[in-house]
């Protein structure tokens, strides 16, 4: 029997869980936090093993979800480092650099929160993973728009780069699916009864006969070939799987919220190693060494080995014997435990257990109860924690593809089924409970009652609440991470009138941001433009500062509607003179600040109209509508801004005199597939339906609700985005509910009814089917 993994080296230095790890070469870890860095943990003695960490990156304020290592190539001689996390931004860069740096790439890929990588094993390319249901294909070194791969019906948990054209992704709709690197879906099965989380490439002649692996929330690991046909599968963890990998040996390696590492040779775990964590987040194995390195909740990323060279001081291993030991482990992760019917400690030495692995619960002569677990190569067993009494849950609950601390069932009305309340400790009780009321139609009446539900079944278990003026750990920075609902304003308010969807009778805006990673951008920009001595582009210290000032005034208005803030020329100056005339690949964090103070300030209509062009024409005359010369992030990026024009009383008189022109700047991205534009642009669309209660003719223009209608049917005839689509079907319906005159005008020439059928057959959600009904009714066909 192979030797026992022992503890090599424990890493302090995260502040909070640690979600991912790799392990490149047995002198570099990587790791990534929810504190939002990555660290790079370098070895500075082999014997014992001693690392020296140090900050690669930084992702502003959200976390950091997952890390990948991107080996040398000729390009790129150090490797790239790839993380993303909760602002679904991709940071890729040397593994030298320091975080103040410019990173080799900047990719704005995902429209929430990015959860895994694969890298191809030559190297040439990675895959990323995300809440938005989508998994995008990049080539190293050629930035451009990725390969996307869709059709997932919820959140994509992990992807792995199987081949040089293989890709399979593990979806929380429960689904496998096998593309090939132009994004063709291949073939799609079911792997689970629940969420998929963890896939690896088997090795060739693995036992199973099976190619690859997958886990998730069953607990279980399944055996695949690419064709779908499951050839086995492993039973042992008890609670969800969250990440697999393949030692040297062909040996797998898993990791789970049951605390554990498990090591699995053929059919059977032959060691399990336990964590003074709730959740061990992630393992990876060094393919040089065979050693394994962990990421857990406890923010401990800790190395595992083998080998007696590389093993930890006697009394590093005793103490992290001890921690695990004396965990807590809360009554709620075992289930129901009957203490008159566990046996006392005689059970200890008078009886084995089956496989490693296993858990008993024991109860001490004080009445306390003490979890142990049977270890095959010691053949003992192993104390891992007492049991205690817990307000919170310790295990997690998926809701939706999402984990949730808690899913309440909730009876609103006798005879009619619950209906189900998500909740996390670190949300605000007010927030979970108004949009449980608008997502379920409910009056506005019931939010103290639901509130004071939350308060009472969580009492004791609520760690803090974030004010309005924060963004959400995961939250898009650019605004879009939380769905619509119709009737709200960005501020969380809503109407009294909850139960009914059209029309829309409120501007949305995209107000929300990372500021300081948006000025910290500039600031890396303008540094790099200054060492060219580029002096016609670069910002002075003096106008900096009025820029940074200007960003430090908005922050605390995300999510604020109406335009108030009175801003600096020069930092309004500074954004048009800079997406004008600063290199293509730079201008992305200012094409992020005009957005924000369109949002925040007339001022910005105003200063701008004074040099004798409007917004929309600067933007038009800097190519941030142009295809033939900015990326679609920047597109996207252009169109949040005009979607912004509502905010203020002058940007909405601009947006009215400027719709045709802004109509044909933005109509050819009607079928683009970039998700983040089309949300962005059908934010416009319905910016421009939307009407006061006291006016009802949309300007008194026929024709202009045809040319909206008419975008609107080529949007919902190409997107397969269900969140571009409520948005569109939001629009569309708006214009209708203006009157019989305008339905009539939507049914000549067009095909609106089709398009709303697709877009319903596309998207199968509730919230669609109901805004469909509506929309039904008022083409009279209900």
């Amino acid at each position: 029997m192979a030797q026992p993994f022992k503890l090599s080296a424990c890493l302090s230095g995260h502040d909070k869980d640690v979600r991912g790890v790799s392990f490149p070469d047995p002198t570099l870890v990587i790791s990534c936090s929810r504190d939002a860095t990555v660290r790079l943990w370098k070895q500075e003695s082999a014997n014992p093993p001693r690392f020296d960490a140090n900050i690669s990156s930084s992702h502003g304020t959200t976390f950091v979800n997952t890390v990948a290592f991107v080996p040398p190539s000729s390009d790129f001689p150090d490797g790239l480092l790839v993380s993303g996390g909760g602002d679904g931004v991709l940071d890729v860069r040397s593994p030298k650099v320091t975080p103040d740096s410019d990173p080799d790439a900047y990719l704005p890929t995902h429209n929430g929160t990015i959860c895994a990588l694969s890298v191809s094993e030559d190297g040439s390319f990675f895959v990323s993973a995300s809440w938005d249901t989508t998994a995008a294909i990049w080539r190293v070194g050629k930035w451009d728009e990725p390969v996307r791969l869709v059709g997932h019906e919820s959140a994509v948990w992990d992807v792995l780069a199987y081949d040089d054209n293989t890709i399979v992704t593990a979806s929380a709709d429960k689904y496998l699916r096998v593309f090939n690197s132009t994004g063709k879906l291949l073939r799609r099965f079911q792997a689970s009864e629940d969420v998929v989380r963890a896939l690896v490439k088997l090795p060739p002649g693995h036992s199973s006969g099976a190619q690859f692996a997958s886990a998730g929330n069953d607990n279980r690991i399944h055996f695949w070939t690419l064709e779908g046909v499951q050839m086995g599968g492993l039973v042992g963890h008890e609670n969800y799987i969250y990440s697999l990998d393949i030692l040297p040996t062909g040996e797998l390696v898993s990791s789970s919220e049951d605390r554990t590492v498990r090591i699995w040779q053929n059919d059977k775990c032959i060691q399990t190693i336990t964590h003074p964590a709730i959740s061990v987040w992630s393992a990876a194995v060094c393919t040089e060494n065979g050693d394994i390195v962990t990421g857990a909740s406890d923010s401990i990323v800790r190395i595992f080995t083998r080998s007696a060279d590389r093993k930890a001081d006697e009394a590093d291993i005793k103490a992290f014997d001890e921690s695990v030991k004396a965990s807590s482990i809360p009554q709620q992760a075992l289930g129901e435990i009957n203490k008159t019917d566990l046996p006392g400690p005689e059970f200890l030495t008078t009886k084995s257990g089956t496989k490693d692995g296993q858990v008993q619960m024991v109860k001490g002569d004080d009445g306390n109860v003490m979890a142990y677990q049977w270890s095959t190569q010691g053949n003992e067993w192993i104390a891992i924690g007492t049991v205690v009494d817990s307000a919170g849950s310790a295990t997690k609950v998926t809701y939706n593809g999402q984990d949730y601390d808690y899913v309440f069932d909730v009876d609103i009305e006798e005879g009619k089924p619950a209906l189900k309340l998500p909740y996390n400790r670190t949300q605000s009780p007010w927030e979970v409970a108004r949009k449980f009321i608008t997502d379920n139609k409910l009056p506005m009446t019931y939010i103290d009652s639901v509130v004071d539900f939350i308060n009472q079944n969580t009492q004791g278990a609520t760690i803090g609440t974030q004010s309005a003026s924060n963004t959400a750990p995961g939250s898009d920075p650019y605004g879009t991470e939380s769905r619509y609902r119709p009737g709200t304003t960005s501020s969380g308010s809503a109407p009294p009138e909850a139960t009914k969807i059209l029309p829309q009778k409120t501007y949305l805006a995209i107000t929300t941001g990372s500021h300081k990673m948006i000025v910290k951008k500039i600031k890396e920009f303008n540094d790099e433009l200054t060492e060219q001595r580029q002096k016609d582009l670069i910002l002075q210290p003096a106008d900096f500062q009025i820029l940074s000032d200007a960003m430090a005034q908005l922050e605390p208005l995300a999510g604020k509607q109406e335009a108030t803030l009175s801003i600096p020329p020069g930092a309004i100056n500074a954004a048009i003179h800079a997406i004008s005339v600063w290199p293509i690949d730079k201008r992305l964090p200012w094409l992020d600040v005009l957005r924000l103070l369109t949002a925040a300030s007339a001022d910005t209509i105003t200063q701008i109209a004074s040099t004798g062009d409007s917004l929309v024409d600067r933007l038009a005359s800097a190519g941030a509508l142009d295809t033939s010369v900015s990326p679609d992030n920047h597109i996207m990026l252009a169109i949040r801004t005009l979607a912004n024009l509502f905010c203020s009383a002058p940007g909405r008189a601009l947006a009215d005199s400027s719709f045709d022109t802004i109509l044909t700047l933005v109509e050819p991205f009607s079928t683009s597939s970039n998700k983040n534009l089309c949300i962005a642009l059908t934010t416009l669309y319905i910016n421009f339906a939307s009407t006061d209660t006291s006016s009802r003719d949309l300007n008194g223009d026929a024709d202009r609700a045809l040319t909206l209608l008419s975008a609107l049917t080529s949007l919902l005839n190409h997107s397969t985005d269900p969140e571009a689509l409520y948005r569109a079907l939001v629009a569309a319906g708006t214009v209708l509910y203006l009157g019989s005159d305008f339905v009539a005008v939507s049914k000549e020439g067009l095909e609106i009814e089709k398009a709303v059928e697709r877009a319903e057959g596309v998207a199968k959600e509730g919230r669609i089917t109901s805004l469909v009904k509506e929309i039904r009714v008022l083409l009279g066909k209900a």
